[in-house]
Parts: C-alpha cells; sequence; structure tokens
C-alpha cells in the first residue's frame, strides 16, 4: 500500500470511528456491534503503526492512552471559572430571580440545569481540536489532564467545525458502572465521584482509560457568543458535545417562552416561573432514580444581554445561582457567640460550638451572617443547635433544637465596634464600623493583601503578621515594603535565617504580575475576573483606572463585558479615594508592578482596538467562521461581544447582516464593512 493510499484509508477509517464513538458515547444509539467496532479500530491502529507519520494527533486510536508519565502541569485559564451562589430554598430562589428581572428592568427566561456531582473541567479547542483539558483548580490556575481527558469517548478530539472554542463541562462516573467496579475492589472506593476526581488525575493515561468515565457539557465560550444560552448548548450539541438531556427552561407569564432547539430538547420540561416550585421537589424525587449524581440544580439568565447587564461579583457571576438540595446536619451546643471585625467594616456574628464531626471534618464555629438571622433563630447562649455545612464549605447554624435552662435570651449585637469602639452602623441587613482607621479593619486588609490568594509572601503568614502589627512596625500595605525586618532579630523564632527568609519573601512578592496587585487591594468586586475583565479591556495600568474614575463616568466600565453598574460604581469610588490612592503611590515607590505586561499572545500586533466594542453580524469571505475576525481585534486589544449596546463602539457587518445592524444604525454605533476591516488590519501589521 502506497502512503498516499494509506492516507485515504485512515481519514476513511478515522471517520468511522469518530462517528461509531458518538453514537455510542453520546447519542446511546450504537449502529454496529462491539466486534466490527474492534475489527475498524484494530485496522486503524495497524495502519498508524505502518505509517506513524501520519497518525494524527486526533485520532480515534489515542483515547486509549498510554504508559507514559505525565506531572500534570498546570495551565492558567482564559475564561471565567468562578464559584456560585448558592440558594437553599424555594424563597430564596424566588428572591433571586426577582432581583435579577428587577436590575435588568426586563422580563427574563431560565435554564435550570441538574448540578451534576462530579469533576469539573473546561475544554479548550484550537481550529476544532482539542488542545487542552483543564481541571477547575483555584479558578485561575488548573491541572492539565489532557492525556486522562483524550480517553473519555464523549469527548471530541476533533469538532465538526474548525472553531476555537472553550467549553465547561462536568466528568462524572455513572453510579451502574461504579457498582461495577466497586464489586471487584477488595477496598471498596468511597463514592463514584471521587473515583472520577482521582482518575482525572492518574499518572498514567492507560489507566485513566481503564475507568469509564462520562461527561456532560454546560456552557461554551464562543469568539462570536450567541444570544442565549439555549443557542449555545444548541451550537454545543451541534459540534458533537454531550448535553444532559434532563434540561429545562422556565418564564415569566410576560415574557415569550423560549422554542427549545430540536438539537437540545432530549427530556426538557418548560414552563412558567409558578411551575418552578413543583419541578424543584420533581427534581429531589427523582434524584435517586438516576444514573449519576446530583447535589442540587443550577439555575441560569438564559439572555446573554441581560447577562452583561447583571455581571460579576470577585467570586460568582449574578446571573447564575446554585439551589442547592438539603445540606447534611449535625447538633451541638453554643458555648459563646463572638463579633469579627472584616476588612471592609462588616460586623460579623460567629458562634463557637462544642466542637462536633460532619462531613468529615470537626467544626468548632458556625456564621451567623447577622442580628437578623439571630432573631430568627431566637438564638441565645447555651442553646443546642442543628448546624449543617451549605455548599459542604460553610458552617452555619440552620435552628435551635433545644432552648437552653439558663436563662438566657436571644443574643444581641453589640452597638460599638469590639476593636476600636466606634458606634456601629447599619447598612441593610449588616452592621458596619465607620472607622477607616479601626485597627480590626487594617489588620484585615494586610492579611488580605499578603495571603495566599493574593500576593502569596512566602514566610509571612498571619502569626508573622499579627507580630508585626502589634509591635507597630506594619500599619498598612505599603508598611510591608517598608518596614526594617532586622527589627525582629532576637525575637524567639526569629534569627537571621528567618529575618533573611522574609526579606527574601518580600522582594519576591514585588514581581507578581499587575492583575494580582490590583486584586490584592482588597477594593470590593474586584477580584481576579474583575481585574482580568479590566485588563483585557485596555486598563492595562493604574493610572488608567484612576484617570477613569476621575471622569466619574461609569460608562467606559460598563462597557465591559462582565461589569455591572454596582462594580463600575465601586471601582469609580475606589478609584477617587485618598486611601487608595495612597497606597497606590507606596506600593509603586516600592516597585511593585502596576503595569500589565506586553502579552505574548498579540506579537507583531499594534494594540489599534484597545479600549473599543466590536459585535460581528453576517457572513464574510476572508473569515470563515467569523470567529477568526473576532481572533484579530482580540490580538489588536480589542474586546468582541455578542449583542449590541450603547457600549458597543463597532459593529464589523457583513452580507446578510439583520437585526444587529438595525439596532448598531438606531444608537448610532459604527458599521465596519469587511473590506474596510481588511484595511485597519493591513494598516497596522508591522
Amino acid at each position: 500500500m502506497t502512503a498516499e493510499e494509506a492516507r485515504r484509508r485512515i481519514a476513511e477509517l478515522s471517520e468511522k470511528l469518530r462517528r461509531y464513538q458518538h453514537e455510542y458515547y453520546v447519542a446511546s444509539m450504537p449502529s454496529v456491534s462491539d466486534a466490527e467496532y474492534d475489527l475498524t479500530f484494530d485496522r486503524l491502529a495497524s495502519l498508524e503503526e505502518q505509517f506513524p507519520d501520519l497518525r494524527q494527533p486526533d485520532s480515534p486510536t489515542q483515547r486509549v492512552g498510554s504508559d507514559l508519565t505525565s506531572q500534570l502541569p498546570e495551565a492558567r485559564h482564559t475564561i471565567p471559572v468562578l464559584s456560585l451562589d448558592k440558594a437553599y430554598n424555594a424563597a430564596d430562589l424566588e428572591t433571586w430571580i426577582e432581583k435579577c428581572c428587577r436590575n435588568t428592568a426586563r422580563e427574563l427566561s431560565f435554564i435550570v440545569e441538574e448540578k451534576i456531582d462530579g469533576a469539573s473541567i473546561v475544554l479548550y479547542y484550537e481550529e476544532g481540536l482539542l488542545a487542552r483539558a483543564v481541571t477547575r483548580g483555584n479558578g485561575e490556575v488548573g491541572n492539565d489532564v489532557t492525556p486522562n481527558v483524550r480517553t473519555i469517548g464523549a469527548v471530541p478530539l476533533r469538532l465538526s467545525r474548525p472553531l476555537t472554542v472553550a467549553v465547561r463541562g462536568e466528568i462524572f462516573l455513572p453510579r451502574s458502572l461504579f457498582a461495577e467496579i466497586n464489586a471487584h475492589q477488595e477496598t471498596p472506593y468511597a463514592n463514584p465521584r471521587n473515583l472520577a476526581a482521582g482518575t482525572l488525575r492518574r499518572v498514567k493515561s492507560r489507566e485513566a482509560a481503564a475507568v469509564p468515565l462520562d461527561i456532560f457539557v454546560y456552557e461554551g465560550y464562543f469568539t462570536a457568543p450567541y444570544p442565549t444560552h439555549l443557542e449555545t448548548l444548541a451550537a454545543l450539541a451541534g459540534l458533537g458535545f454531550k448535553l444532559n438531556p434532563r434540561i429545562s427552561c422556565f418564564a415569566s407569564a410576560a415574557a415569550k417562552l423560549p422554542d427549545v432547539p430540536p438539537a437540545v430538547q432530549g427530556a426538557w420540561q418548560t414552563g412558567f416561573l409558578s411551575d418552578l416550585p413543583a419541578y424543584l421537589e420533581q427534581s429531589v424525587a427523582e434524584r435517586s432514580d438516576l444514573d449519576y449524581d446530583i447535589d442540587g440544580l443550577v439555575v441560569k439568565v438564559n439572555e446573554l444581554e441581560a447577562r452583561e447587564q447583571l455581571g460579576f461579583t470577585g467570586h460568582h457571576p449574578r446571573w447564575a445561582l446554585a439551589y442547592k438540595f438539603e445540606a447534611p446536619e449535625t447538633e451541638t451546643r453554643v458555648v459563646n457567640i463572638e463579633v469579627q471585625v472584616g476588612r471592609t467594616g462588616r460586623i460579623t456574628p460567629v458562634a463557637r460550638v462544642e466542637p462536633v464531626q460532619l462531613s468529615g471534618s470537626t467544626i468548632a464555629n458556625a456564621t451567623l451572617h447577622n442580628q437578623d438571622t439571630i432573631d430568627l433563630l431566637e438564638l441565645a447562649l447555651g442553646d443546642r443547635v442543628s448546624i449543617s455545612k451549605r455548599g459542604d464549605v460553610i458552617p452555619a447554624v440552620e435552628r435551635v433544637v433545644e432552648k437552653n435552662e439558663s436563662g438566657h435570651t436571644t443574643w444581641k449585637m453589640p452597638s460599638a465596634c469590639p476593636s476600636c469602639g466606634s458606634a456601629l452602623v447599619r447598612q441593610g441587613a449588616h452592621l458596619f464600623c465607620p472607622n477607616r482607621g479601626c485597627p480590626a479593619q487594617a489588620r484585615g486588609k494586610i492579611l488580605f493583601f499578603a495571603g495566599r490568594n493574593q500576593m502569596d509572601i512566602e514566610n509571612l503568614g498571619p502569626e508573622t503578621l499579627d507580630l508585626l502589627i502589634g509591635r507597630g512596625l506594619v500599619k498598612n500595605i505599603v508598611d510591608i515594603y517598608t518596614f526594617d525586618p532586622q527589627k525582629l532579630e532576637g525575637l524567639p523564632g526569629f534569627g537571621p535565617r528567618k529575618i533573611e527568609l522574609i526579606r527574601a519573601g518580600i522582594e519576591k512578592s514585588k514581581g507578581k504580575p499587575y492583575r494580582t496587585v490590583l486584586q490584592a487591594l482588597g477594593i470590593p468586586e474586584l477580584g481576579p475576573r474583575v481585574a482580568e475583565l479590566l485588563i483585557a479591556a485596555g486598563f492595562r495600568d493604574i493610572d488608567s483606572l484612576v484617570a477613569a474614575a476621575r471622569e466619574g463616568d461609569p460608562q467606559p466600565f460598563l462597557g465591559i463585558h462582565g461589569i455591572g453598574a454596582k462594580t463600575a460604581d465601586l471601582l469609580i469610588r475606589a478609584f477617587t479615594d485618598p486611601e487608595i490612592l495612597a497606597a497606590v503611590a507606596g506600593l509603586r515607590a516600592a516597585g511593585l508592578r502596576l503595569q500589565a505586561e506586553t502579552t505574548a499572545d498579540t506579537p507583531g500586533a499594534e494594540q489599534v482596538f484597545t479600549g473599543q466594542s466590536w459585535c460581528i453580524t453576517g457572513s464574510f469571505e476572508r473569515f470563515k467562521p467569523r470567529e477568526l475576525a473576532g481572533e484579530e481585534i482580540k490580538k489588536r486589544g480589542g474586546r468582541v461581544v455578542g449583542v449590541v449596546t450603547s457600549a458597543t463602539t463597532h459593529l464589523l457587518c457583513g452580507s446578510g447582516a439583520g437585526s444587529k445592524l438595525q439596532k448598531a444604525q438606531s444608537l448610532g454605533v459604527r458599521i465596519v464593512s469587511e473590506e474596510e476591516f481588511l484595511g485597519l488590519l493591513e494598516k497596522h501589521i508591522r
């Protein structure tokens, strides 16, 4: 057989196997027997062995893994990988839905998806090929587990179109298959989720291939986003991804219930928001009958334009909420209630309880949120209470089981700050200390700045910082870079070696990137996600943020996809705040990075689109698919959005343009033709 004949035969067999794999893993409707599949597979493997140069990186034979050792390198995410805010009852979910509608001033529809209890994964495709698969990690950086994910049959190695796209999903192990595996284990695995997560981190991908993992995808990040989440899901299905068929859509009576695209219908339910409580009960009742574990539901705003309006906090998107099923609980007794003062001045009561085991950990403290929560519980010292780990993370007091016999009445918050004595002020449901010079607030800001998730200053942990604060050596974040570590010499545990390590850790932190310094300032809402959004939108140094804030116009911030009115207002207040400006000046003098480095992904391209927001519509001659035009815009510093709003600066318009063109004309957005766009690109190529 000649090389050309082998090339044609390999392409033919590969196409067959991809179809067979999709039918088996995704559609659950195999068209051939296992024997025929194996024979086709063996034929392809044999040809690739004879002609190794013809083996493609997305070949179906590559799913079986190898015995090569992988060190699971770290990889940085290029999309938002945030947590979700949570609700534990229908009333809280209803309140959240009402808030979404109120804050967008429109009637909305909502998509409800099962929250799979598995291992979160982000699949990155480049020109249609799976380039890398990255675990959630800390939301910014995860482990690259591509070799192991390649062994999962339901993960397409090649898409049906050559798109560059990031896709989020949940990898899980079906209960029935987990039971089969455990039946042959001397020491059974604890649960499907742990086995799935552990399998993804196997050193040898052949071991991962031996575990029949599955996946449901639930979010796609396209260069040119679709107007709704429904359309995004339909596009993902069209590309070959496996969706959970048990997804539903609900809308208010005044909103038009969207049509569910045929590509994603499955076992969908549709209805009005008034039907949602019954659906929640149904989901709980059916939970035990599923062949996979779920620990709740995820409710998302369907319309992407509304998502843009709602934006993000530093922790979670405001347009999605996790409805968690009942959290595990246990009982204990309240020994004391103490008050904590946060770095923003917020006062939080914390119950000190008799230590008790819950979900594998010892609980000694539980949050009480605020006085309203305490009043609702009618909680007093000595009461026996039920506590839960909400979201399996934060212990909280749920109810009083038995009142104390000591005569203690409902506990009340103090009227003065326990740290500085200032009279507390009420803002909404919470009390705050208004004193900007409050020692507890200063301590909180310092510990936050130097903490592991921010500047991560080595050898400068909470105990050392408390010592420095107590001795008056560090009073604010700038003092970290100006105090003399030598002054610690002679104190217990602070010998020459320790002092040198502290000095080295502080010096090393000066090399942290601008985005890290930005979020470490502790500005409300300015977390990792918002920092990345600001930089991507052209605010590549601290001075540009200060200059924009001085104008007092929120529009430059509101024009950034993912930043809402509340965040924009907080950014303006923060970067006109004398205290923050003084801190910025001090950090600049200390040598910290207050400007983003030139990115390696834009070589040879002038940043001529910085600060511009482009929408793309229609068909193009030179950009097929049109996502390629979006890549050119982003290379030159611009943003690509899926809908035309007042913040859109340009509409790249091809043939067949429709409503987006009409809206852009009505808003006075600059219309750019393909020919004009090509001229702009050619003019600024260096």
